[in-house]
C-alpha cells in the first residue's frame, strides 16, 4: 500500500525534542500559512498549548483574501497577520513575544510550525541574521537548534506534521507546498484534487483555464498552454499537475484562503471549512 503521509524520522526527533524542552519555555511562537490557517497548524499545538502561552502567525498575508484573513484574525487569539519576505508584521510579533520576558533574564520560546510555512525565515528575522536555512522545501531544518539575539533566545524545530492525519488534510498541505505530492499520489493527483475542490468549494475562478466541470480535461489544457507535451503531441499530465500546483502554492494564480471559521476540522480545536469527508473523496 502506498504512503499517504510524510513523516521522516527527524520529524518524529523533533517532536520529542520539543516537548522534552517545554518546560524551559516562556511562550510558543506557532507559524501557520493565512490561506489554511486551520489545516496547517502544528500538530505540537495540541500538547504545547495546554502548559504554554502561544502567539501564533499567520505567514503569506500577501497571498491571501483579505476579507477571510480578517474573520480569522478576529478567530484566533494572539494573533498576527505577516508578510515575512517583506518584514511586514515583525514589530508587533516581537512586541507581543517580549510581553513574556521574565524581569531577570531573556525571554525563551520556540518557534514551531509544519513544513514550508515560512518558520524558519522567522527566526531568522527575529535572531537579526541568516542563522537557520531556509527555503521552500518541506524539511529543511532537520534538528533542534538554540539562538541567541539580544534578550531573546529561541529554539528551532524541524517542520512537523501529523502522522495520524487523514489523508485528506496531506493531500491540502501538498496543494500549499507543505507536504510533499510524491506521498498523496503525485503531481498529477494532486492537481486533480485541487481542480475538484475549487470547482466544489465556488472558486473554479481562479483556475487557469476552463474546467467545464472536466478535471481531467482541465489539466490537459493547463498542460498544452504551459508546453508540458511530449512526443505525439500528448501532454505530460505530472509535469503540468506540478506546474499547476506550483503556480496555485506561489500565489502566481491569485490571492485565496481554502477555510474560513466555523467548519469542522481543525489541528487544535479551532475550525476550518475542509470537512474529513470531503478530504476523503478526494483521495
Amino acid at each position: 500500500m502506498p504512503r499517504t503521509v510524510w513523516y521522516p524520522g527527524h520529524m518524529a526527533k523533533g517532536s520529542r525534542k520539543i516537548r522534552e524542552l517545554s518546560d524551559r519555555l516562556d511562550v510558543v511562537v506557532e507559524v501557520r500559512d493565512s490561506r489554511a490557517p486551520a489545516s496547517t497548524s502544528s500538530p505540537l499545538m495540541k500538547s504545547l498549548a495546554k502548559i504554554k502561552p502561544v502567539i501564533r502567525v499567520l505567514s503569506r498575508k500577501d497571498l491571501a483574501d483579505p476579507e477571510k484573513l480578517s474573520l480569522w484574525l478576529d478567530s484566533l487569539k494572539f494573533s498576527h497577520a505577516a508578510d515575512l519576505r517583506k518584514r511586514e508584521g515583525l514589530p508587533q510579533i516581537r512586541r507581543a513575544i517580549m510581553k513574556f520576558k521574565p524581569p531577570h533574564r531573556e525571554v525563551r520560546f520556540a518557534v514551531v510550525g509544519i513544513p514550508n510555512v515560512g518558520k524558519s525565515l522567522l527566526l531568522n528575522m527575529l535572531a537579526g541574521k541568516s542563522s537557520a536555512n531556509v527555503g521552500n522545501i518541506p524539511g529543511v531544518t532537520k534538528s533542534v537548534s538554540w539562538y541567541r539575539s539580544g534578550d531573546m533566545l529561541i529554539v528551532d524545530s524541524p517542520g512537523i506534521l501529523d502522522p495520524h492525519a487523514e489523508p485528506g488534510a496531506h493531500m491540502m498541505l501538498s496543494w500549499l507546498g507543505c507536504a510533499k505530492a510524491e506521498v498523496v499520489g503525485g503531481w498529477e493527483n494532486a492537481a486533480l484534487s485541487l481542480v475538484k475542490f475549487l470547482t466544489r468549494s465556488g472558486m473554479a475562478g481562479i483556475l487557469p483555464v476552463d474546467t467545464d466541470g472536466n478535471p481531467e480535461a482541465a489539466l490537459e489544457l493547463m498542460g498544452r498552454k504551459w508546453g508540458c507535451l511530449v512526443s505525439g503531441g500528448k501532454v505530460n499530465t505530472e509535469l503540468a499537475g506540478r506546474k499547476f500546483i506550483e503556480a496555485f502554492s506561489s500565489g502566481r494564480l491569485g490571492r485565496f484562503c481554502l477555510e474560513i471559521p466555523g467548519g469542522e476540522r481543525a489541528a487544535d480545536g479551532s475550525a476550518g471549512c475542509f470537512r474529513d469527508d470531503e478530504a476523503a473523496s478526494f483521495v
